[in-house]
This record gives C-alpha cells, structure tokens and sequence, in this order.
C-alpha cells in the first residue's frame, strides 16, 4: 500500500512510508543480499570435498581405509572427528566474528562489515585451495568463517533497513535465494573438479574466492543504510542515502526519516550497551526469546547438517560419489525454486502462514526419510539399501528442502533482521547469528558420530524439533507483514502473550490507541 495512511496489521493499524521499488533500492539490496553466496558456496563445497576420495587420501587416508572396509557399517563410513573439525571450524570462527562484528557495525556501519567480511573470506578461500597440510585447512577455514560471521550479520540487516516497508520480505528473502545459488555453484563445482584425480578438490575450494572478490568490489559502491548513518551521528548523509533509495530528489521521506531519526535518538539517551539492554534491560525479553528461539529451532531442523553432507548422507545410502554430488545439484536447484516462491509468497501471504505450512510438511518428511532407512538401510549385513529405495530417499530429501526453502530458509533471515529497534539491533543480529553458528557447529562436528551412532533415528530427532518450533510460532510469533521497523513495537504491544514484556513511549501509547 503507497501513501501515507494507515494499514492493519495484527487487526491494528500502523503508519505506512511512500517509498516505493526503485532502481537504486533494487541495486543497492541486491549487491548486499549477493553476501549469501559466500556463506552458501561453502555450506555446498564442504560436503562435496569431504567425500572426494582425492581429498580424503591426501588428508584423512584413514577415512578412505575405512570406507573401502566390507565390515564397516554404513552408517558410520565419515566417523572421523578430524574430518569434521575441517567443516565445523568455519562455523566456531563465524560465532566469534558476529560478536565481533555487532560492535563494528555500530561504530562503523553496515558497510565497513560486509567489506572486512568478504576480504577475510577471500583470503581463506586462497589458503585452502592451496593447503599442503591440515593446519592450513583448518587456518582457512577460521578466515572464512570470520568472513561469514561478519558478513551473515551486516548484510540481514542492511537489506531490512534499506528495502521499502511493503517489500522488505522480498528483499531480505534475497540473502537466501544468494545463498542458495551458492549452494548450487559449489555442488556443481563439485560434480565436474571430482573428476579430476588428484587435485580437484583444489578448485572446489579455491573457487570461493569469485563471489568473495564480488563482494568485496560490490561493497565499495554502495552508500551505509539511513539507520546507521542517523545512529553514527550523520543526519545530513542519512537523508541523501534514504532520498536516493526511496526515488531520487522528487521523494517525499521526511515522515521516515523522521520516525529513524527518533529512534536513534532515543538509542543514544540511554547509557546501557546494546547488549545489556537485549539481556537485562525492561521490555526486551520478547527479543532475547526469538533471538535465541528462531536460530536454534532453525538448526534443529537438521537442514544445515543435511545441506553440508548431502553427498556423505547419498553415499551412506549406496550412490558412488560422482552420483552423490549429482543428488546434491538435484537438491540445491529445488531448494532454490522454494526460495523463489517464497520471495514471491512472504509480503502477500505473511511470515506466520509460510512458517507453520513448511513446518508441518518438514515434519512429515523427516518422518518418512527415517522409515525408509530404517527398513532398508544396514539389515541382513548390507552396507547398501535397494536402488529404488536410495532415489526415494533423494526425492523425499528434495521435498524436504523445497519445504524449508519455502519457509524456515529465508525467513530465519527475515525475522531475525526486521524485529528488534534500533538500539539493539546489532546486538539482537549479532546474538542470533552467534547462536545460529555456535549451533551449526556443534552439529557439524558431532553429526556423522550421531548419524553413526542413532542411524535412521536420527531423522525422528531432528522431526520431535520440527514440532516443537512450529507450535512455538503458531503461539509466540506475531505477524510483522508491512509493519515499518519504526512501528514494530507496537505490533508486540498487540500480541497476547508478549503485551505484559512491552514498554511504549508517550508517542507509541498514542498510535496504541488509535489502532
């Protein structure tokens, strides 16, 4: 809706902006929703290089041993710790970075972190590709996950706080749709360097250096948000960045601009930190709740384990490796259609609705995966489960992505970056992404010993989860469709449970009361 009026929202009504979808916003999003290639291109090549046999042999000999191993069950082919370390070291140094990265981005803005991110991870991406040594993987993969850590926290944020309040969804579902073209490059990139013997893991790796260097050159052509530039104590470059996103000279943003610069203004009264105010402060717990919340039920869906080791989890079930990078192509071009449809779906059908419908189809999906593997997977002595049987896996585990892409993919970004206020909003980013990644690592690290360990139960766990997190957003999530950033309190002043947590100011006590 354009115009200056007033629209519902959770059955209230809250101030609407005139920006509208311009060639500069369009630009400017896009170049910082291009920062999920980084963090999707790695989740993709790890789990294709991990099951390279030229890797392994270079690397982790003992793990081919293994595998070649008639005795060796099949679940438990990639049991190494080591092997995983190298994939669950990016995801620690990540964790620390976003910590990092939220004072950074305070002091210094949106985009100075997405440029320091993409350096980082350019450099990692070189070490790796030519690593002699474990130790140099291991350096590598810190560098790249410094470089996800910054960038995955910035980048969220940046595209809610620029994109126009009608399309914020759209925009920030983009850091997932990049992420997920990610993916796929990586898998791709796989399936043609695991035909070169010997050293075609070193082009997998080194490859990641492309979207890192397209960072990096992107990030130097764009202007930081009005936000940021309005808290760093710069009204006069705010108002030149917010005019040109939202139409050039002709665009009518003082109302907006207003509305930012009173929310920054009410963050620097106050003496507290960002963090302490997030942990301890009076009408945030909401905040802290679905910061915490939505990063953990979002790894406990299983899908960050399950895109990382596609291809391991397609070999245990009896593909050879070039047919299990193959699965993994396969799944990245259908998550990848999910992502365009929920781009398409978030700001028309809101956030809750995408949420609760791809969470009731992951929960039966995950269920079947577990049958199947537990009726033909590892029985009577086999290290193998029927062809048919494999590719049903394959197809269920493409239905299951196609689910999460539609729903809990894109929006743990979206929610995530358009729900905190100003004031803490780098501290609230910087704590979900460091749950998010503190998770992910300890899920890569310890997967294939649970996969080894549980066998096909491990899907029912990972389904017991998907339950829980959707009748948590059926109960706890408001609908923040269409909402302005600046309004957003206002909208969990609304909600049942939340209305007790919320602490309103003069001026959002009246709006409250108009609604």
């Amino acid at each position: 809706m354009a115009g200056e009026g007033f629209f519902s929202a959770e059955g209230g009504r809250v101030r609407d902006y005139s920006g509208g979808l311009t060639f500069s916003v369009a630009v400017t999003c896009l170049m910082a929703a291009s920062c999920g290639l980084i963090f999707g291109y790695d989740i993709g090549v790890t789990g294709g290089v991990t099951q390279m046999e030229s890797f392994l042999e270079k690397f982790f000999p003992e793990v081919l041993r293994g595998m070649k191993s008639a005795k060796r069950d099949a679940y438990c082919k990639y049991d190494n710790q080591l092997l995983t370390a190298f994939t669950s070291s990016m995801y620690i140094a990540g964790m620390l970075a976003s910590l990092v990265a939220s004072v950074v981005t305070r002091r210094l803005g949106r985009k100075a972190v997405m440029l320091v991110g993409g350096t980082m991870f350019l450099a990692g991406s070189v070490i790796n590709a030519g690593a002699v040594n474990i130790a140099m993987l291991i350096v590598g993969r810190i560098l790249l996950g410094f470089g996800v850590g910054f960038t995955a926290q910035a980048a969220p944020l940046y595209l809610a706080e620029t994109a126009p309040t009608r399309w914020r969804g759209a925009f920030t579902t983009a850091y997932h749709f990049f992420l997920v073209v990610g993916t796929l490059a990586a898998n791709v990139a796989n399936y043609f360097t695991n035909r070169i013997p010997g050293w075609g893991w070193r082009i997998s790796l080194g490859l990641a250096a492309v979207p890192a260097a397209t960072i990096v050159a992107g990030a130097l052509f764009v202007s930081d948000t009005p936000s940021s530039l309005v808290l760093r104590g710069d009204p006069d470059r705010a108002r030149a960045s917010l005019q040109r996103v939202r139409g050039g000279a002709g665009a009518d943003v003082e109302a907006e601009f207003k509305d930012i610069a009173a929310a920054a203004e009410e963050a620097r009264r106050s003496d507290e930190g960002a963090f302490r105010r997030l942990l301890r402060g009076k009408g945030y717990r909401h905040y802290l709740v679905m910061a915490v919340a939505i990063p953990t039920f979002f790894d406990l869906t299983g899908m960050v384990v399950i895109a990382v080791f596609s291809p391991v989890l397609f070999r245990t079930v009896g593909f050879d490796s070039q047919k299990a990078v193959l699965g993994s192509v396969i799944v990245s071009l259908v998550s990848l259609a999910g992502v365009v449809l929920s781009t398409a779906a978030v700001d028309r059908c809101g956030r809750r609705v995408l949420f609760l419908a791809g969470g009731a189809a992951m929960l039966a999906f995950q269920v079947a995966v577990a049958w199947i593997m537990a009726e033909h997977l590892g029985k009577h002595g086999s290290v193998t489960m029927p062809r048919s049987y494999a590719v049903g896996v394959v197809v269920l585990m493409c239905l299951y992505t196609f689910s999460f892409s539609v729903s809990w993919g894109p929006l743990k970004w979206v929610v995530p970056s358009e729900i905190y206020p100003v004031e803490i909003r780098s501290a609230g980013q910087a704590v979900t992404m460091s749950v998010a990644l503190t998770l992910s690592f300890t899920q890569t690290q310890v997967f294939i010993s649970m996969l080894c360990a549980m066998k096909y139960a491990i899907f029912l766990f990972y389904a017991g989860w998907v339950l829980a997190m959707t009748v948590f957003i059926a109960a706890f999530l408001p609908e923040t469709k269409g909402v302005p950033l600046e309004a957003m309190r206002s909208v969990w002043a609304g909600h049942w449970f939340w209305r007790r947590f919320v602490v309103l100011d003069a001026k959002q006590e009246v709006q409250m009361n108009r609604m």
